[in-house]
């Protein structure tokens, strides 16, 4: 079994847990390679103990069984960029504070990686939404696990988003911007905004307006087989849109819509993890706040 690591940056701290991390695979007689942002932050704390395989190519990439990440949820959000298509399973160690999608924690790496050599995991298809726009944007990646926005740039007054549901028209929001959210991406930004929570197998996009004008306007759920289109008008000649936490800037000549991917994303679902534990415990659901 082959395994690749992925990590951006690490307190010292978390030198521990990482060389427990490569203690607990290297027990299991699992191979480990890893990323080139994993490479650079492991030299970084100095582990030069550490022995590994540095990922080079997409096909070092593509003989991973599973990709293991260390840190947040921004963290596994970029593992899903560098995998795209090839679909390789991810599992998330927290190291952050939240943590709807990196559930694991630190002191369960080896029930963790014990439940990986042993098989006894479920594997999650969650559903990607994709931008298809008039320029090449992004470098290509142009898809994301949580949500596509548009929004408005700096303190420029609001912007009219005129979105269109499969060519029919919807509405033309006056807002700060506009959320397309997937399932997963309901726990994050748009949830913030007023969205609502969505299960994450739920087969639908929830759309959530950003500071509204009108206040009647609320949040709407889309099947995610619709291709939902947009045209933007605002006094500033520049808006932004972002694909999770990638964003760049556009003009409103620019064409977009976004869908659902062709492929997905596929998380490790470990045993006695789920989703609606997840938001009991992030979310506090069930506590008394008053003390």
């Amino acid at each position: 079994m082959k395994i690749a690591l992925h990590g951006i940056s690490f307190k010292a701290e978390y030198t521990f847990h990482i060389e427990r991390l490569f203690q607990e695979l290297q027990a299991h007689q699992i191979e480990i390679l890893v990323t080139e942002p994993m490479d650079r932050a492991l030299k970084m704390l100095g582990n030069k103990h550490l022995t590994y395989w540095l990922i080079e190519s997409e096909e070092d990439l593509a003989s991973a069984d599973f990709m293991i990440t260390i840190g947040g949820d921004g963290t596994l959000l970029d593992a899903v960029c560098l995998i795209g298509r090839l679909e390789i399973p991810v599992l998330g160690l927290n190291t952050g504070r939240l943590g709807f999608l990196a559930t694991a924690a630190t002191n369960q790496i080896g029930e963790v990686i014990s439940n990986l050599a042993g098989g006894n995991f479920q594997i999650e298809s969650r559903s990607l939404i994709s931008l298809d726009c008039s320029r090449r944007l992004f470098n290509g990646i142009n898809f994301a696990l949580n949500e596509f926005t548009i929004h408005k740039r700096d303190t420029s007054s609001m912007i009219t988003v005129h979105t269109y549901i499969d060519g029919k028209y919807l509405n033309s929001y006056w807002a700060d911007g506009l959320i397309v959210s997937t399932p997963t991406g309901s726990t994050g930004y748009s949830l913030s905004c007023g969205g609502p929570l969505i299960t994450p197998t739920t087969k639908s996009f929830v759309i959530t307006p950003v500071s509204p004008h009108n206040l009647n306007v609320r949040p709407i759920i889309v099947s995610d087989d619709s291709e939902i289109s947009f045209e933007i008008e605002g006094r500033s000649e520049k808006f932004l849109i972002s694909l999770d936490s990638r964003s760049t800037s556009i003009s409103s000549e620019v064409k977009l819509s976004v869908k659902k991917e062709l492929f997905s994303a596929k998380l490790v679902k470990l045993p006695h993890f789920h989703f609606f534990d997840t938001l009991r415990q992030k979310l506090n659901w069930g506590f008394d706040m008053r003390n």
